[in-house]
C-alpha cells in the first residue's frame, strides 16, 4: 500500500533509511503524458519488504514498479521504465529502456527511473592499537561509515545487523570482545588474529555456551594474507579482504541475517501476480485488483473497467 507522504517527505524517508543501512529502490517520474495520474518529478520508496511509499502513478503503474524495483534492489542495476501501449511508442524507443505495454483506460504514458539506494558498508572496529585506528582511517577514504570502539563498548548501541565487525584487539580482551559482538549480531564478524590462536579464541567461548551456530559466523584469521607485513599493513589486509568479498558479492546481502535485529532489512517480499486477461498488464493477485471468479478459475484486472469487458464476454478472453 502506498504511504501518503509526497515531496521532499520522500528524499526525506530516503536519507532516514540511508543513515539506518537499510537498502531500497527510488522511483523518479522523469515524463508524463496526460492524462496519467503520475507527475512528472513524482517519487516513491520501494522498501525491500515490498513497501511503498509516495507516489508515482495509480493502480496501472504501481504493481508494474513494485515488480522492477524487485529486480534493480536484487541485480543492483537502475532501470528505465516506459509504460503505455504499444501504439504510442512504436519504434521510437531509445536503446536501454524497458518498455511496459500498460493499457489502461486514461491512456496517458509514464516514464521512470528506478534506481537502487546501497548505503556504504558501516564498519566497526573493536580494539585500540594504531593498526586498528589505520583500519577506520582506510575505510573512511573509501567512503564506508567506519569507527573504533573499546571493547566494553561493544553492544547494540553501536552494533546492528548492518554491521561489519572487525575484532582487533589484539590479544587484549579478544575472548570478552568477540562475544560481545556476537550477541550483537553483526552482518559479518571477523577475528584479526592467527589461525591457532583464533581456534582457541573460538573454543573458549563455545565451552561459555555460546551457540555453535554463531561461532561459524566468525571469519577468522581475517585478511588478505601479505606475508610478513607491520601491524599497520594488516589493515591494508583486513580492508582488502573486505573490499575483495563486496566486489564479489559475498557482502551483497550484508543486511541479511538470522539473527536480526529490529531494524534488519528483510528480503523483498514476494507478491502473488497475475495477467489482466483483458489487457494483459501485470497485476497483484490480491483483492484490490478486482478478481472475479469464473468456472472455478479467479482472475485479475488492473481496473473495473476490464473487469467489466471481461464480465460481460469471458469466453473471448479465456480463449484467446
Amino acid at each position: 500500500m502506498s504511504g501518503a507522504m509526497e515531496g521532499w517527505a520522500v528524499l526525506a524517508r530516503a536519507t532516514e533509511l540511508v543513515e539506518s543501512g537499510t537498502e531500497f529502490a527510488l522511483a523518479t517520474v522523469v515524463w508524463r503524458q496526460a492524462p496519467s495520474s503520475g507527475h512528472q518529478g513524482s517519487r516513491a520508496i520501494i522498501t525491500v519488504d515490498g513497501k511503498l511509499f509516495g507516489w508515482i502513478g495509480g493502480a496501472c503503474a504501481e504493481p508494474i514498479v513494485l515488480r522492477e524495483a524487485k529486480n534493480v534492489i536484487a541485480d543492483r542495476t537502475p532501470k528505465l521504465l516506459l509504460l503505455g501501449s504499444d501504439e504510442q511508442f512504436g519504434s521510437a524507443v531509445p536503446e536501454g529502456m524497458v518498455v511496459t505495454p500498460v493499457s489502461c483506460q486514461s491512456e496517458g504514458a509514464l516514464e521512470i527511473y528506478i534506481e537502487p539506494v546501497i548505503p556504504e558498508p558501516r564498519l566497526v572496529v573493536v580494539g585500540g592499537s594504531p593498526m586498528a585506528q589505520t583500519l577506520v582511517d582506510l575505510a573512511a577514504a573509501l567512503g564506508w561509515r567506519s569507527e573504533l570502539v573499546a571493547v566494553d563498548e561493544v553492544g547494540s548501541a553501536n552494533v546492528s545487523s548492518h554491521s561489519i565487525v572487525i575484532v582487533a584487539t589484539q590479544g587484549h580482551g579478544d575472548e570478552d570482545a568477540l562475544e560481545r559482538a556476537i550477541s550483537a549480531t553483526p552482518a559479518y564478524l571477523g577475528l584479526v588474529a592467527s589461525r591457532k590462536r583464533g581456534e582457541a579464541v573460538l573454543a573458549y567461548l563455545a565451552d561459555r555456551g555460546v551457540a555453535r551456530t554463531l561461532l561459524d559466523r566468525v571469519h577468522t584469521p581475517v585478511g588478505i594474507d601479505l606475508g610478513h607485513t607491520t601491524h599497520r599493513e594488516i589493515a591494508v589486509a583486513v580492508l582488502a579482504e573486505l573490499v575483495q568479498r563486496r566486489a564479489a558479492g559475498e557482502l551483497s546481502d550484508w543486511p541479511h541475517n538470522d539473527h536480526a535485529q529490529e531494524n534488519a532489512t528483510l528480503p523483498l517480499a514476494t507478491q502473488a501476480e497475475a495477467i489482466d486477461p483483458v489487457c494483459h498488464m501485470t497485476v497483484s493477485a490480491t483483492a484490490s485488483s478486482y478478481p472475479f471468479e469464473h468456472q472455478g478459475t479467479t482472475y485479475y484486472f488492473c481496473c473495473a473497467g476490464c473487469r467489466t469487458k471481461f464480465e460481460n464476454d469471458p469466453a473471448e478472453y479465456v480463449e484467446a
